[in-house]
């Protein structure tokens, strides 16, 4: 059977998801959703023309000539505006954000004014205009600023309140149950056996699942028999999560029932096996509403598929559109790399700037997949093409990013 290209994977996966429900959250608690529908502005920002700078309020026709003698008439501070008007040959006192006041139309900044009293001596002329915000100058009631799919990050949400909006039309956290499978693995609060190791994928996916905007539910680990299986799967149905990620159990082992067990539940298999290394046993399918993906079970691969996958459909049911675009950067290699077979690469690097501030990836010296130490170092991975030729240091890749 040949192997699934990467690409035409995550094309399946992304195929046909529709975005979960929405629902309205506090704007405080907004932060990593996605909008659910567009946000058009409740009010005018600035809603009045504001001072720019600290200094005097003047009609521009009055410092037209420097010096010019003004009388000091009143303040404008911020929260607290002027309610006169400047008339020929007066000014106000202003400081930054607050409302210039009727009949001025420029602003003298205050290092340009000498002050004693009332007596306001310009010695800089200002123009009509001058360090004066306009109303509207951010935006205006009625505009349209944030559109469906746009993820809240910490300036949209700045924006959102801004404009007014004390609650958020967001789409739902999509609720993705993890699976652990193997006879050999025990959670970090039990003292392996002698055959034993410590379950680390649960946590690095659910981590990976919270950064994407899910809500991740530990299902623990399940041994190496189908009644433990089916019983997990059971548990991920009555959750009605939207996602099942399984992380082992995904090969062709006598002991890799991951499959069998899910196919025996009514599960339909979208794929099996993918060409890219690590993380050749990727499985992908449907089980009613749930949608399934087998991550393998050797830590790098399960953490290298969680990233390109699970994360672009977590976006995705979020309505995210970008949800399923190439997020790699270019960047120059600093150590040569062998000839890649058919399969596409995913290798772990430490990345640097030169001193011409170019982005520098440099290969960790062994890629195998259960060493997940240098998986916590590196900081991308480079992502060789099927069949790609020798390369050498200095020559151009390309690199996706691991960020924190």
């Amino acid at each position: 059977m040949a192997l699934l290209p990467v690409a035409d994977a995550l094309a399946q996966i992304l195929g046909d998801v529709k975005p979960v429900d929405s629902e309205m959250v506090p704007i405080a608690d907004a932060a990593g959703r996605t909008l659910a529908a567009p946000l058009a502005a409740t009010r005018t920002q600035p809603p009045f023309p504001a001072s720019a700078m600290d200094g005097y309020a003047v009609r521009s026709a009055d410092v037209a000539t420097v010096p010019a003698q003004l009388r000091l008439i009143g303040m404008s501070a911020a929260g607290h505006g002027f309610s006169g008007t400047v008339g020929p040959g007066e000014t106000v006192r202003i400081f930054t954000g607050a409302p210039v006041p009727a009949g001025a139309d420029a602003i003298v900044i205050q290092e340009d004014v000498d002050a004693d009293g009332e007596r306001i001596v310009a010695k800089e002329s200002s123009r009509s205009g001058r360090h004066i915000r306009r109303a509207g100058l951010d935006f205006e009631t009625g505009q349209i600023l944030l559109e469906t799919g746009r993820r809240l990050d910490a300036r949209a949400v700045g924006l959102a309140a801004a404009m007014g909006h004390a609650t958020v039309s967001v789409r739902r956290k999509p609720r993705v149950a993890i699976l652990a499978t193997g006879d050999e693995l025990v959670p970090p609060d039990v003292t392996p056996g002698p055959d034993q190791i410590v379950v680390s994928n649960t946590y690095a996916v659910a981590t990976l699942v919270h950064a994407a905007g899910g809500e991740a539910i530990d299902l623990g680990v399940a041994a190496d028999n189908f009644a433990a299986l089916e019983n997990a799967i059971h548990k991920a149905r009555e959750a009605k999560v939207d996602i099942l990620v399984t992380t082992g159990g995904a090969s062709v082992g006598d002991h890799d029932l991951v499959q069998s067990a899910l196919t025996k539940e009514g599960m339909a298999l979208g794929f099996w096996q993918i060409a890219m290394r690590p993380g050749k046993p990727l499985m992908s399918g449907a089980l009613g509403a749930m949608r399934i993906l087998g991550l393998p079970g050797n830590p790098v691969s399960s953490y290298v598929c969680c990233l390109l996958f699970v994360t672009p459909l977590i976006r995705a049911l979020q309505g995210d559109p970008r949800a399923g675009e190439d997020s790699s950067e270019a960047a120059t290699l600093a150590a040569d790399m062998p000839a890649n077979d058919k399969r596409q690469e995913y290798a772990r690097a430490l990345l640097s700037r030169d001193a011409l501030g170019r982005l520098i990836a440099t290969p960790v010296n062994t890629q195998d997949s259960s060493i997940t130490r240098l998986l916590s170092d590196a900081g991308a991975l480079i992502i060789r093409a099927p069949f790609a030729p020798p390369a050498k240091s200095g020559d151009a890749c390309r690199v996706i990013r691991l960020l924190d």
